[in-house]
């Protein structure tokens, strides 16, 4: 029974999270926006990153745009698409915070979307510019407590064109961190997978303001 047991986990975490499968092969994308100010407190002001200086002025930045089965996600997939050049990077930057996120991105998730390099960066750009991010949250002057739902509801109201089964927010260490949108290939909204839809249920969320 035990050797069932674990041999079921084994399946179930490998169903989960593959990698090195073969490029172009997934359902549907997630595009995962990072509150900026949340990341460069849990993380990114103890790296020194240029994403967290003051007249940066980031609010959500692109943490990536994620190929996704509807269960479970594939990473570092098998592709002869050539690596993208510093320059297109860089070029991500604005969007993404820093060029070293865009290459990490494009090393474990672009690699899988089929494209080669430029087309990816310039879909995950497109994914980017298609989601408004409301501008209430530009406006916090300080650090506010609220029910991670409001933050949801806001990205509802702003983009008319999702319903709550296609986004979802997550919180870290008591923070609002992510808002996680699905897309199809072609970029319209479509409903997440059971393994994507995770609402943080925080009703006292820390949201920090822009600096």
């Amino acid at each position: 029974m035990r050797v069932v047991l674990v041999w079921a986990l084994a399946l179930w975490a490998g169903m989960v999270s593959a990698e090195g499968e073969k490029a172009g092969e997934f359902d549907y994308y997630v595009l995962s926006l990072s509150w900026s100010p949340t990341w460069c407190a849990l993380e990114g002001d103890g790296r020194g990153s240029p994403q967290c200086d003051a007249e940066a002025d980031f609010g959500w930045v692109m943490h990536g745009l994620w190929p996704q089965y509807h269960r479970g996600w594939p990473s570092y997939c098998r592709t002869d698409a050539r690596q993208p050049s510093r320059a297109m990077t860089a070029e991500m930057a604005d969007i993404m915070g820093t060029s070293g996120l865009a290459w990490y991105q494009w090393k474990k998730h672009g690699v899988c979307s089929g494209l080669s390099a430029p087309d990816y960066f310039a879909l995950a750009r497109q994914a980017y510019e298609s989601i408004t991010r409301p501008a209430v949250f530009r406006k916090l002057d300080k650090a506010v407590t609220l029910p991670a739902s409001l933050v949801e509801e806001a990205f509802l109201k702003d983009n008319p064109g999702l319903e709550p089964d296609m986004l979802t927010i997550t919180c870290k260490a008591g923070r609002i961190q992510e808002a996680r949108v699905c897309l199809s290939k072609e970029l319209d909204p479509v409903p997440c997978g059971r393994d994507v839809v995770k609402d943080c249920s925080m009703k006292d969320a820390l949201f920090a303001p822009i600096p």
